[in-house]
Parts: structure tokens; C-alpha cells; sequence
């Protein structure tokens, strides 16, 4: 068995880090505005990140404190100033494209669990998790239009992918509200459930999926991320040089013995 890690937890600021077991939880921690972001609170998220790699964790949830998950950008950390105003390129490149990279390529699985509304960069910061569980007073809006701007943070692919065109172009061109149970439906996320039971059944799907084997988990995302892009003939090949670095893995030894054993396997992600 390696080491047991160090792990760092954040208990103040704009982002908060906890962990219960293997699973870590972090949490959009600015509830007064809708836990939307400044640059501040990114480069604090970029650490917890840190810190949950640097602990080893197995699975992530990912949540907002109060009574929403995210509303986006802050727009009163931007500047308005004729001749000196944010440019919104740059910050989409220094912030919010790195962190969805990020997310995507952690190598262990992450859920969202969405408590409240998810707006703006917010809605596809949640979709861009690879699990996504909702409250059912949660709702997801494509707010953009609404100040004259372009879904971001991977908004404009995610969406046609999970719902298709029609559905996505809706979406962003009215910035109408999807509620949780409709977007459930649509097949836009994974599960909804009755508020008071989201944090429960997302910490005990973390936890469950914590104690599968973690290599394999981040090759299925590695090969499902890689597929809309790929032909297939690339993917097969993808699919076939996967398979064979999982054949080499711990738990796939350890998979195999314990089917043949006819007992529960005992998974270490390595």
C-alpha cells in the first residue's frame, strides 16, 4: 500500500477544501454573491486543485455554500472604465479555460453537486464535471445573452453534445432557466434529488466511486473525452492502448483474483 498522503484542508476564503476519506469536497465559498467568481477566488480554487492532486484524493465534489452552486463571473471585479476596460479574452484564457481543462484532466472522477442556481460560467463550470448531481430547486441558465455575450467556458460545445443543437441554441440565444428535473430529462446531467438529500448521496457516490480503481476511472474519461473529436478508428486505437496500460495495473491483478475468488475486491487506484 503507498503512503498515506499529507492532505491540506482550507476551512476560510473564497474556497473551501474538506475531505471525508479519499473523497475531497470543494466548495465555492463567496454565498452572499452567489459564490460567483473574482480573480481572487480562482487563484484559491487553483490551489485547493493543488491540494486535492498533491493529496491523492480518488474522487471530488465540487458545491457552492448558501443557496447557490455558481452564478458566473463577478461582474463588479471587472472594469468598466472607458478606454481600460477587462478585456474578457484574456480573462477567459488566464481563468476560466484553464480551470476547465483542468477538471476535465484530473485523473480520478469529479462530481458536481449542484445546490442552487448555476448561471453563466457557473452552469458549464457544473457541466464540465464528469458526473453532475442536482437539487431539484437547482437550475441551470445560459445567461449570457441577457448582457450581450457568448457562452464560455466550454459552454458552446458541452451543450449541442449532451442535448443537441436544438436544444443548446434555445438555451443560449433566450438564457431561459432549465430546471433541474427538465434538465435531468434532456439528459443534460446525471440525477436529481429532493434538496436536503444532495450532499448525502453525492459524498456516498463519491465514496463509492473513490473505492473503484482509480487508473481505470481517469482512462474512461480520457477515452470519452477524446471521442467527440476522434474517428473511429482513432478511438479504437485509443481504446486499445487504454486497455493495455490498464492490463498492466495493480487493480486490474487485484479485479481478476477477486473474481475468480468469488470476493470483493480490494481496489488502490494503482
Amino acid at each position: 500500500m503507498p503512503p498515506t498522503p499529507e492532505r491540506t484542508s482550507l476551512s476560510s476564503g473564497p474556497v473551501l477544501l474538506n475531505w471525508h476519506g479519499d473523497v475531497a469536497v470543494i466548495t465555492l465559498n463567496r454565498p452572499d454573491k452567489l459564490n460567483s467568481f473574482t480573480r481572487e477566488m480562482h487563484r484559491t480554487l487553483r490551489q485547493a486543485i493543488d491540494h486535492v492532486e498533491a493529496g491523492r484524493a480518488r474522487a471530488l465534489v465540487l458545491t457552492g455554500a448558501g443557496r447557490g452552486f455558481c452564478a458566473g463571473q463577478d461582474l463588479a471585479d471587472l472594469d468598466f472604465t472607458p478606454g481600460s476596460m477587462t478585456d474578457l479574452g484574456t480573462l477567459i484564457d488566464d481563468h476560466f479555460n484553464p480551470l476547465i481543462r483542468r477538471l476535465r484532466a484530473l485523473p480520478l472522477p469529479v462530481i458536481a453537486a449542484v445546490n442552487g442556481t448555476a448561471a453563466g460560467a457557473g452552469a458549464n463550470l457544473a457541466l464540465a464535471c464528469d458526473m453532475v448531481l442536482a437539487a431539484r430547486s437547482a437550475c441551470f441558465i445560459q445567461a449570457f445573452v441577457k448582457i450581450g455575450l457568448v457562452p464560455d467556458s466550454g459552454g458552446t460545445w458541452l451543450l449541442p453534445q449532451r442535448i443537441g443543437m436544438a436544444r443548446a441554441m434555445g438555451l443560449a440565444m433566450t438564457g431561459d432557466r432549465l430546471n433541474a428535473d427538465e434538465a435531468e430529462r434532456w439528459g443534460l446531467i446525471w440525477e436529481t434529488m429532493d434538496d436536503p438529500l444532495l450532499m448525502e448521496q453525492a459524498l456516498a457516490r463519491a465514496a463509492h466511486l473513490a473505492a473503484q480503481p482509480t487508473r481505470a476511472l481517469a482512462a474512461i474519461k480520457q477515452a470519452m473525452y477524446a471521442s467527440p473529436t476522434n474517428t473511429l478508428d482513432a478511438q479504437l486505437d485509443l481504446e486499445r492502448d487504454l486497455q493495455r496500460d490498464m492490463g498492466r495495473s495493480h487493480d486490474y491483478s487485484e479485479g481478476v483474483t477477486a473474481f475468480l475468488e468469488k470476493r470483493a475486491p480490494r481496489f488502490t487506484g494503482e
